[in-house]
């Protein structure tokens, strides 16, 4: 079975062509975009599609990264992902941000706990922690960074995303982490991996821990005319 994975999840716009019998990578496309994910994504997949010498009617399975992040990254990738399992009648699978960065922590470091943790701004930490197999136990949350601090504390072995240095900064014992991988998202293989190995069940939809900064101006709204 041919996998496409996507994430549009922080700066990079990412696309992976994945072998899921052969266990390996096709073809990819990478750019460190920023913002503007929704002009170029439909780019970035054709390029790993190319690489990889397969079209759309080759795929099997849609894979996306479905966040904590940006809110429109993760929007402009699961909207993506649920249009091509449509279109393509195939299923799509949904992988957090938090748990490709444990399973990438895992990859380097051999199997223990991980505590994935993503600096959120506004004195948030979004977080989640996983075992030693990378089986979830605290599902991704809202958290300051004195509670992600006790968490990490209480048997944590390595810690990895944006916020890790300020977790273990945080914590008041004398404890010693390992790292991971300490950026805002995983290499796109990671999750084509992950999404390898997963059930197709619900279509994916994207974590967002938090209210969109973006408000609807209700003040502009237009009365309706009485009937």
């Amino acid at each position: 079975m041919i996998l496409l994975a996507i994430d549009c999840a922080a700066s990079l716009c990412a696309a992976s062509v994945y072998d899921v019998d052969a266990g390996r990578e096709l073809g990819r496309s990478v750019r460190d975009l920023g913002k503007g994910h929704a002009e170029h994504l439909m780019a970035v997949i054709d390029e790993a599609l190319a690489q990889a010498g397969k079209s759309y009617a080759d795929l099997g399975r849609i894979a996306v990264s479905t966040g904590p992040g940006s809110f429109t990254g993760v929007r402009v990738g699961v909207s993506a992902a649920r249009g091509f399992s449509l279109a393509l009648k195939i299923p799509a699978v949904g992988v957090t941000t938090l748990e490709a960065l444990a399973q990438e922590t895992r990859d380097a470091l051999g199997e223990r706990p991980v505590f994935a943790a993503l600096d959120a701004g506004r004195a948030e930490i979004h977080a989640a922690l996983y075992d030693e197999g990378g089986a979830v136990l605290r599902e991704p949350a809202v958290l300051t960074l004195e509670e992600a601090a006790t968490i990490a504390a209480s048997g944590v072995v390595a810690l990895a995303g944006t916020a890790a240095r300020m977790v273990a900064d945080t914590v008041v014992v004398d404890k010693v982490f390992q790292f991971g991988s300490m950026l805002a998202t995983a290499d796109i293989g990671t999750y084509a991996r992950l999404a390898a190995g997963k059930e197709p069940g619900e279509r994916p939809k994207p974590v967002y821990l938090r209210a969109p900064d973006a408000k609807p101006q209700a003040g502009f709204v237009l009365p309706r005319e009485a009937k």
